[in-house]
C-alpha cells in the first residue's frame, strides 16, 4: 500500500501575480552655495593661468590690445623666439638648481628629522626654533656678505651658487616639516628600527619611509617651489650663464612695455615643470599635507 506524500504549498506570495518592482528612490542634491563659491573663487584664481597660456599662443600685435581678442589664429612664434632667445639655458639650469638643492636637502634633513624625533636633544624646541629662525632674517640684508663670499671663492655667475644656497635655504623647513611626519609613526617603529645600528638603515628605508612618504613629497614638492621662484639671489649673484627662469623672464621688460606673448610664452614654459611635479605627486601630496604637517 502506497502512501502519497503531500505536495508542499508554495507561499501565497508566489501565487499572487508579480507586484511591479519598486522604483529607488533618487536623492536630489540640494544647492549648496558655499560651494558654488568655492568654485567661483577657484575659476577666479585660475583664470589667470588660462589667459597667461592663452595670450602665448597669440602673436604679439593680437596680445598687446586694449580690447582682449578671444579669437585669433594661434601660432608657435613666440614660443620660437623665446628658444631663440636663450630659454633652454635657463630652464635647464632652473631645473639643475631645483633639482639637486631638493635632493640635498631630503638627504640631509630627512635623517636630521628622524633624530630629532627618535632621540630628541636638551631643548628640541630650542633647536627648531634656531632652524626656523634662520628663514626671518632678510634676505636683502645677508646678500652684500653672500655676495663678497660666492666672489672671493669664484662661483660668480655659476649655478652650484644657488645649488648650495638654495640648499641653505630650504633645509631648515625641511627638518621641521619632516619631523612632524616622524612624530606620527608609531614609537615602538620607531624603536625598533633604532635598536641595531647596523640595521638601521634598512629599517628605515623598509618599514619607516613607506610610512611618511607623503610627508616626503609634500616636503620635496614645497622645496621646488621655492627653489624654482626664487629671484633676488639669482638676480644678484648670476649673469648669463647661470641665469634662471625668473631671471630669464626680466628680460621681456624693456624700456618701450612688455613683450606681452613672448612674455606669456616663457612664463608658460617656466610653469609647465611645477604643475607637472605637482600633477606626478597629486596622490601624496593631499596626504602628506595634512598628515602632521600643521602639528
Amino acid at each position: 500500500m502506497s502512501t502519497s506524500i503531500p505536495q508542499a504549498t508554495a507561499p501565497a506570495a508566489a501565487e499572487s501575480p508579480s507586484a511591479p518592482p519598486v522604483k529607488a528612490k533618487v536623492k536630489r542634491r540640494k544647492f549648496d552655495p558655499w560651494g558654488a563659491v568655492a568654485w567661483i573663487v577657484g575659476l577666479g584664481f585660475f583664470f589667470p593661468v588660462f589667459w597667461m597660456v592663452l595670450t602665448a599662443f597669440k602673436q604679439e600685435v593680437d596680445a598687446y590690445t586694449t580690447t582682449p581678442k578671444v579669437i585669433f589664429a594661434p601660432t608657435l612664434d613666440e614660443f620660437r623666439a623665446v628658444f631663440d632667445q636663450g630659454v633652454g639655458t635657463a630652464l635647464l639650469n632652473s631645473l639643475f638648481a631645483t633639482a639637486v638643492s631638493t635632493l640635498l636637502v631630503l638627504l640631509l634633513g630627512v635623517p636630521a628629522a628622524f633624530a630629532l624625533s627618535l632621540r630628541p636633544v636638551r631643548k628640541t624646541q630650542d633647536a627648531l626654533f634656531f632652524f626656523m629662525s634662520t628663514k626671518m632674517l632678510p634676505v636683502v640684508a645677508a646678500i652684500i656678505p653672500l655676495y663678497v663670499i660666492v666672489s672671493n671663492i669664484g662661483l660668480l655667475d655659476n649655478i652650484w651658487a644657488l645649488v648650495i644656497l638654495y640648499t641653505a635655504m630650504n633645509l631648515p623647513i625641511a627638518v621641521w616639516m619632516m619631523r612632524s611626519f616622524f612624530l606620527e609613526v608609531p614609537g615602538e617603529l620607531l624603536e625598533a628600527a633604532s635598536l641595531d645600528g647596523a640595521s638601521t638603515w634598512r629599517a628605515m628605508r623598509e618599514v619607516i619611509l613607506p610610512l611618511v612618504s607623503p610627508g616626503i613629497a609634500a616636503t620635496a614638492l614645497i622645496c621646488v617651489i621655492f627653489a624654482w621662484n626664487e629671484f633676488f639671489f639669482a638676480v644678484s649673484l648670476t649673469a648669463v650663464q647661470a641665469q634662471t627662469m625668473p631671471v630669464f623672464l626680466v628680460g621681456f621688460i624693456a624700456g618701450q612695455g612688455l613683450y606681452w606673448a613672448k612674455l606669456c610664452a616663457a612664463a608658460t614654459m617656466a610653469a609647465l615643470p611645477v604643475v607637472l611635479a605637482g600633477w606626478i605627486a597629486q596622490n601624496k601630496l593631499v596626504r602628506g599635507l595634512s598628515f602632521g604637517a600643521i602639528k
